[in-house]
């Protein structure tokens, strides 16, 4: 094994966030009595720090309190709107069994992270989790990582899978090992453009890659539908 411990994000990785974030945002947007984009609209913004996208939505002066008021929904119901992908706990259970150590490292506030992975029944499975502060504090991917890494301390170069090219560029700051999951909402051209050498499309995919080495070169069966 090349690598012991893997730090897996969780919205468009573990789980499909996409209901209760779109529908926070919506909910924000009509407090502030801006427009209101589709659910599909919006999925762009699964993935980056909630500052960055509210920034685009409604500039910087309203991206605070956009921030609040989606939190207002989000806090309330808005966690508990997520589906867990199809085979991703069958996938960590094996990865367990398998000697690796499993984290989870999102951008997404840490109260929010735990709340979320103990709820979908997947918190037996990881040894912890790393998220940001409300007040924004370690919503960079690099900076959380680099908090996570000197927090566990792995004894080999450790793993990042997200699904997104904030997923890929922190972990290449910190010198880590990277899968990219296709099933999420980041596209392969923007997993590879990143720095992605390894992409697999179900989370099945995952234990081959990791017990094989990483990086490694994509063959045609890991890309089968």
């Amino acid at each position: 094994m090349l690598t012991n411990t893997v730090f897996f994000d969780l919205d468009g990785t573990l789980l499909d966030p996409k209901v209760g974030i779109t529908t926070s945002i919506q909910y924000a947007l009509g407090k502030l009595g801006a427009d209101v984009p589709t659910k599909d609209e919006l999925t762009w913004c699964i993935g980056p720090p909630l500052m960055d996208s509210f920034c685009s939505l409604v500039g910087e002066e309203k991206a605070q309190q956009s921030i609040s008021f989606y939190r207002e929904r989000y806090g309330d119901v808005g966690w508990m709107e997520n589906t867990p992908y199809v085979g991703i706990a069958e996938t960590l259970a094996r990865l367990v069994e398998n000697g690796f150590t499993l984290y989870v490292a999102t951008s997404k506030p840490q109260v929010y992270a735990a709340k979320i992975v103990e709820h979908f029944e997947l918190g037996q499975y990881f040894s912890g989790v790393f998220g940001s502060e409300l007040d924004g504090t370690r919503a960079d991917k690099a900076d959380l990582l680099s908090f996570a890494l000197s927090a566990t301390q792995p004894t080999a170069v450790a793993t990042m899978v997200g699904d997104r090219k904030h997923d890929v560029l922190g972990a290449r700051a910190n010198g880590m090992n990277i899968i990219g999951v296709t099933y999420g909402y980041g596209s392969p051209q923007e997993l590879e453009q990143a720095g992605a050498k390894v992409l697999v499309n179900r989370p099945k995919d995952l234990l081959p890659a990791l017990l094989t080495g990483v990086p490694r070169e994509i063959n045609s069966e890991t890309l089968a539908p």
